[in-house]
């Protein structure tokens, strides 16, 4: 009860202002009306599904349509409620100016009128983000992009001079609602050439059925190298209810079959060794490990058991936190560390080389993009694949990865 009347009041405040910009700008009495009948309409699909139907079942489409369409309205409402409130910075002053100067003259009205223009301004700016919402809806969480770096390592094995890794993560098959767009994101990496793919974890949100639809699609996905992947914290089905223990083991079991099936070789605490020339680059794979209540089932001392401290190594690590936490300062020394996780919260600005910014900065010190240690470690934590929760994306796009690996002197 105090959850529901916290929502109510917080969303009741930021209605009034909202709507006191509309209002001041629209004569309209049934554009008003539309108003009134798209919030009620928005706000109760959202707490139909949020409150009345229970997500530790599942989270299905609709959940996610429900938050993404509170999300679009919620945002610019916030936008509309920061302007009126700058706009009440002004017109208390002059309210109390006039009850003391105008008394009973002012028949209780002391208040100025809600100036139009500024009304408008404040329109104008929440229809950006509204606009931005609606679009990252309908087509941001299939606008892939293929970001390349290149990396260099002065003690990289000759043999591995241009070799090219291809990085997905944060599939998510469960969320797609679009089998022809994820057939065009699988073509685009295949079109990149790579010698290795290497997925770094959360195939599925909860379940491995959803992963069935997407089968043929996925098993299309190739690399002369061949297919690696680890799982991450949505893999293990952790975040529905199972009628057992057994059922969700066996949910696990079945993920791995599948992603088997798929092509890939699914590394649980495992290496392996990438072989050319007869040189050789160690690839290691963990199990998640998260920091903050997140699953730790990642055993980076097992994971490297069988290989040699000196090796050239790639970790594989879904969760960038584990390289905060324990990677970095380990006794050997991870040349590059791949992960996801983050999914730059499908939400934020970049401008390319030059300004990025999320708000999942503030839970994340590394969250989007390539990062580099004193000791010249790196790790690439990769924007997703797919999407979660929220059914689009706004300005953090769907990435795919590709790093070129170079002998010669570490980047700066």
């Amino acid at each position: 009860m105090l959850r529901w009347a916290v929502f109510i009041i917080i969303f009741s405040i930021i209605d009034i202002y909202a709507y006191q910009a509309f209002r001041t700008v629209s004569k309209n009495q049934w554009l008003n009306i539309l108003y009134w009948v798209i919030t009620v309409f928005v706000i109760g699909n959202f707490v139909l599904h949020y409150y009345g139907f229970n997500r530790r079942d599942g989270f299905t489409h609709s959940h996610a349509y429900a938050f993404g369409f509170f999300i679009a309205i919620l945002i610019p409402k916030m936008v509309l409620l920061i302007v009126m409130l700058g706009e009440d910075v002004c017109r208390v002053p002059l309210a109390i100016y006039r009850y003391f100067t105008e008394g009973e003259t002012a028949k209780g009205n002391y208040f100025p009128s809600r100036r139009q223009f500024i009304s408008r301004i404040a329109l104008g700016l929440a229809a950006v983000p509204f606009a931005s919402i609606l679009y990252g809806i309908y087509r941001g969480k299939y606008n892939y992009k293929v970001l390349n770096y290149t990396l260099h390592f002065e003690d990289l094995p000759e043999a591995f001079d241009g070799y090219r890794i291809t990085q997905i993560s944060d599939i998510h098959s469960g969320s797609f609602d679009n089998i022809e767009k994820v057939k065009y994101g699988v073509d685009l990496i295949n079109e990149q050439g790579s010698d290795v793919v290497l997925f770094t974890g959360d195939f599925v949100n909860n379940k491995s059925d959803e992963l069935l639809p997407y089968i043929e699609v996925f098993s299309k996905l190739k690399a002369k190298d061949g297919l690696f992947s680890v799982l991450g914290n949505h893999d293990y089905g952790d975040y529905v209810r199972w009628e057992s223990a057994d059922a969700k083991a066996k949910n696990l079991e079945d993920l791995k079959k599948l992603q088997k099936r798929i092509g890939f070789d699914l590394l649980l605490n495992e290496s392996r060794y990438l072989e050319k020339d007869g040189q050789r680059l160690a690839l290691i794979g963990v199990e998640n490990w998260g920091a903050g209540g997140f699953k730790k089932a990642g055993d980076l001392k097992k994971a490297s058991q069988h290989i040699d401290k000196d090796d050239f190594k790639i970790l594989m690590s879904h969760d960038p936190s584990h390289w905060d936490q324990q990677v970095v300062k380990d006794d050997y020394h991870y040349h590059l560390t791949l992960s996801g996780h983050t999914h730059g919260m499908q939400f934020g600005i970049e401008i390319p080389g030059w300004f990025k910014w999320s708000p999942v900065k503030w839970r994340y010190k590394h969250w989007a993009g390539i990062y580099n240690d004193t000791m010249g470690q790196y790790i690439n934590v990769n924007r997703g694949f797919g999407y979660l929760a929220f059914p689009g994306r706004v300005g953090i796009w769907p990435e795919i990865t590709v790093i070129e690996l170079k002998k010669g002197v570490a980047n700066a």
